[in-house]
């Protein structure tokens, strides 16, 4: 943990402190004081306003499920402002904008309305899970697979996304989907690709270490889920092969004849970051094909050069169900591309249904 880190946790720790017992005083056995820190850093952030959508919706999540879980009212939020901005404005700390200050009163109740309409849409359970990091592998240039194992755990399923937050940035969360489907050791392996100005990712890529804890919110549907028996084309690109990976785990769990081909679109073969679990599955079931296409590699073999969803489409057989997941550049068009080839609107699925990256 490097000096900077950990004043700032260090600094957190006591506003949260203070914070919750400015809610205590008000309102005894509100907010549990261990999860304090993660609240009020949740908050500040909702109120600054400083994420793009899906960083929003990642953390609304997050905090609607709070919501749920504490029992809190509408009546509360007037209580809860009271206490943050008192807190925040009394107490020096690096974590948010003046403008969480300035615009304080107005700012929280934009704030507490999104909070509210979470709340109506998450559903029931606990808001985060507290998770160590055991494993750190920098799998190739700006991609880390991490694999990580919940306090509790985490009830997902193959082709679902969980919000991701990090104690080095606190209050941000993003969305990632596990790689795996649900291990009896209640591991789970996280994708990630570090992006430009992605505080978040490049955190978890470049940063976290092994023993280090994290917080993953409620496992959330993204459209990427098992239908009926019929064959399946997965295609995807960079670390969208996360939720494909896991369903193709969720098929070998429970084989019930269905042939699968995955398509793992990369610029170069040094980007083919997770070919050994790849080629171990493949390996291990005579069911499932795994075709490499490289976009960037000019000692590719011919059958293997080209975009992604070009190459998938020479492998398109009928009555398969088509799975596209990978950056928005591969995902835009897709469906109009998969339609003209001829394959029914139902039986094509992208990640539409939560709009994550």
């Amino acid at each position: 943990m490097s000096a900077e880190w950990a004043a700032v946790v260090d600094q957190l720790d006591r506003v949260a402190g203070r914070f919750w017992e400015a809610v205590e005083d008000r309102c005894p056995g509100l907010l549990p004081e261990r999860e304090t820190q993660v609240i009020l850093a949740a908050l500040g952030r909702l109120v600054d306003g400083g994420d793009d959508r899906p960083g929003r919706l990642a953390l609304l999540t997050v905090l609607g499920r709070a919501y749920r879980s504490y029992g809190l009212r509408p009546a509360h939020g007037t209580l809860i402002g009271d206490a943050l901005f008192t807190t925040v404005a009394r107490h020096e700390t690096p974590l948010w904008t003046p403008r969480v200050v300035a615009d304080s009163e107005r700012g929280w109740r934009r704030a507490w309305r999104l909070v509210e309409w979470a709340a109506g849409r998450v559903g029931d359970g606990p808001a985060w899970w507290p998770t160590e990091v055991l494993d750190h592998d920098r799998a190739c240039d700006g991609v880390a697979i991490l694999t990580v194992r919940p306090w509790r755990r985490l009830p997902h399923r193959p082709g679902q996304a969980v919000p991701v937050c990090t104690p080095r940035r606190p209050g941000r969360w993003r969305w990632l989907c596990p790689a795996n489907a649900p291990r009896p050791d209640g591991t789970v392996e996280l994708h990630v690709r570090a992006v430009p100005a992605g505080a978040v990712s490049t955190s978890l890529v470049h940063e976290v270490r092994p023993g280090e804890l994290l917080h993953l919110g409620p496992p959330m549907d993204t459209g990427l889920h098992l239908g009926d028996e019929r064959e399946l084309l997965l295609v995807t690109g960079g670390t969208g092969l996360a939720p494909l990976r896991a369903l193709v785990e969720q098929v070998a769990a429970a084989p019930d004849g269905r042939r699968v081909t995955l398509v793992v679109g990369t610029r170069t073969v040094a980007d083919l970051y997770d070919a050994v679990s790849l080629d171990k599955l493949q390996g291990a079931h005579d069911w499932l094909r795994t075709v490499p296409v490289f976009s960037h590699d000019p000692l590719a073999e011919p059958g293997e050069r080209g975009d992604a969803l070009t190459v998938a489409l020479d492998h398109l057989r009928p009555d398969q169900e088509v799975y596209v997941c990978g950056p928005p550049a591969m995902l835009a068009g897709s469906r109009l591309r998969l339609l003209a080839a001829g394959v029914p609107a139902a039986r094509i699925h992208l990640p539409d249904r939560i709009p994550w990256q």
